[in-house]
């Protein structure tokens, strides 16, 4: 045995000293076999001897039937091949293959033992689980992607991406790095990831796909709850819970408050004819994936409607008149109808070039043309109706005659000139420079005269019961005045005309003319008497 051992030591000396023969390379798989041929003969050969060569020449098996194995693992095939079983990571490493006929070749062959990848382990992170173990992640977000496998040598990782509807789209591939980062998560990114890993020794490869969903909340912070009437029906309501812009959809729960009794799980629930009553109010309740945990809610109450408006309209015959109705507090909003007649409701007043019918919003407008006395005066009625009541209003439409202006500014001037005459005439006959004996502008032998014509009716003209209503109480208080200085004046009839004439005289009755010589005889009693009343100021 001592003279085996040299003989080895020897063999494994020239083995490193080179050879002729060029190194095979043989690949193996952990627990699986292989076979190590001894250079390109076949057939008969002369004795085979294998070694493995690590710091020292190590025997493993001979062709020489006196020397046993190293281990059962090792065994000789045709041709003097070696051949290992249940490969262990520790075989890996240079073999050499001695043969010795007629003269000694040395065989080395490099083994090369590939592990795995067994299993592929993938982390996405900065994400949420479904209950289906689906993946998300918030958009806007940051997410971090790793990929790990055991294998020997190391793997070769390769990432992929497809989307929805296409091809996968290749990422990269690292050797060592086998992570990556995504800053801005966009729904562009959504889709199915795909981990590849790959020995480059024995080529096997593992993939792991992993889905990977991006959310995004609503757009606002809670949602909006409305009222509406029933498309099918008129006399239903349907409350609706909007709550738009995210993915998924959040879910919605509606409650009747108070006392938060549960009326449904979606976005649109139906009332019944129970509920609809004045001031009742009901909650939605919506939940997002993304939050707020607690969720957010919005309420809406239903209300009948009420009326404001304008109770008296006027409109001049052939003119133009708008009547308008302003509904508040409607909810749902109402239905707006302009009537004539509330005995028959269904009668509406339908648009025409006559009746022009506009609504903005819940404000309704009647706006009747051409206006008539006959055809439009009377009650209108404003009727606005929802499922929760009805509310009517009325409007009186007086429809008159143009008023004449060039009239009335004609009336009001010649009111406006006899007021001027008459208080002309009083100014000039209470004035004591006209009344006192000795004015300058009198003669002292000369009698002083003062007539004043308190009406002439010179035209004939009809004239309004107020003018002459108030050209009586003028002339009343002309008469009052003037029966306090002098007696009432006569009556005289000239052509068909009648003048009332007041006369003061003080001298020479024959200087006012032959109309007032009737009064000659009357007048000559009196004047002793005016004048020593005219003797003081008025």
């Amino acid at each position: 045995m001592a003279g085996l051992r040299v003989l080895l030591c020897l063999g494994a000396l020239l083995a490193r000293q080179g050879s002729a023969d060029l190194e095979a390379v043989a690949v193996g798989e952990v627990h699986a076999n292989v076979t190590l041929r001894c250079g390109n003969a076949s057939g008969s050969r002369g004795l085979v001897t294998w070694y493995r060569n690590n710091s020292e020449p190590a025997f493993l098996v001979s062709s020489n039937s006196s020397l046993p194995p190293a281990a059962p693992r090792f065994s000789l095939e045709d041709a003097g091949a070696l051949h290992i079983e249940a490969l262990r990571l520790e075989d890996d490493g240079n073999y050499t293959c001695q043969e010795v006929l007629n003269e000694t070749h040395w065989f080395p062959v490099r083994l090369e033992v590939a592990s795995g990848p067994a299993h592929i382990e993938v982390n996405i992170s900065a994400t949420g689980t479904l209950p289906n173990g689906t993946l998300y992640a918030a958009r806007g977000s940051q997410v971090d992607l790793s990929c790990c496998s055991a294998a020997q040598p190391p793997p070769e990782v390769e990432w992929w991406i497809q989307t929805h509807n296409s091809t996968p789209e290749f990422f990269g591939k690292n050797l060592s790095v086998n992570s990556f980062t995504l800053m801005l998560m966009s729904q562009k990114l959504q889709g199915n990831y795909t981990c590849s890993a790959t020995n480059v020794l024995s080529g096997r490869q593992r993939k792991v796909t992993t889905e990977l969903l991006v959310y995004w909340p609503p757009l606002s912070a809670a949602p909006q709850c409305s009222v509406e009437v029933s498309s099918s029906e008129s006399t239903t309501l349907e409350l609706i819970c909007n709550w738009d812009g995210g993915y998924p959809d959040p879910t919605f729960l509606w409650t009747e408050e108070p006392g938060g009794t549960i009326m449904g799980n979606s976005k649109l629930q139906t009332l019944s004819p129970s509920q609809l009553s004045k001031g009742k109010k009901f909650k939605c309740v919506g939940s997002h994936i993304l939050g707020p945990e607690s969720g957010a809610s919005c309420v809406v109450q239903i209300s009948s409607p009420l009326l404001a408006s304008q109770p008296m309209k006027t409109c001049f015959v052939g003119g133009s008149v708008t009547l308008t109705c302003e509904v508040t507090g409607a909810n749902p909003p109402a239905r707006i109808q302009w009537l004539r007649n509330l005995t028959k409701p269904e009668a509406a007043i339908q648009p025409s070039s006559r009746y022009v019918i506009t609504q903005q919003g819940q404000s309704s407008s009647l706006t009747i043309h051409n206006c008539s006395q006959d055809l439009d005066g009377g009650f209108y009625f404003c009727r606005a109706d929802n499922p929760i009541g009805v509310r009517v209003v009325d409007f009186w439409l007086s429809v008159k005659e143009p008023v004449n202006i060039g009239g009335i500014v004609g009336t009001v001037v010649s009111l406006l000139l006899l007021g001027l005459a008459i208080v002309s005439g009083l100014m000039l006959y209470y004035s004591p420079a006209f009344c006192w004996k000795g004015n300058t502008f009198r003669g002292q032998d000369m009698g002083d005269v003062m007539v004043l014509v308190d009406s002439e009716e010179e035209e004939e003209e009809e004239e309004e019961g107020e003018e002459e209503e108030d050209k009586e109480d003028v002339a009343e208080e002309m008469e009052q005045e003037t029966t306090e200085v002098e007696e009432l004046p006569k009556e005289i009839s000239k052509h068909g005309r009648i003048h009332r004439v007041t006369a003061l005289i003080n001298g020479n009755l024959d200087r006012m003319g032959n109309g007032l010589r009737e009064f000659q005889d009357d007048s000559d009693g009196q004047q002793s008497d005016i004048v020593q009343e005219e003797d003081k100021p008025v």
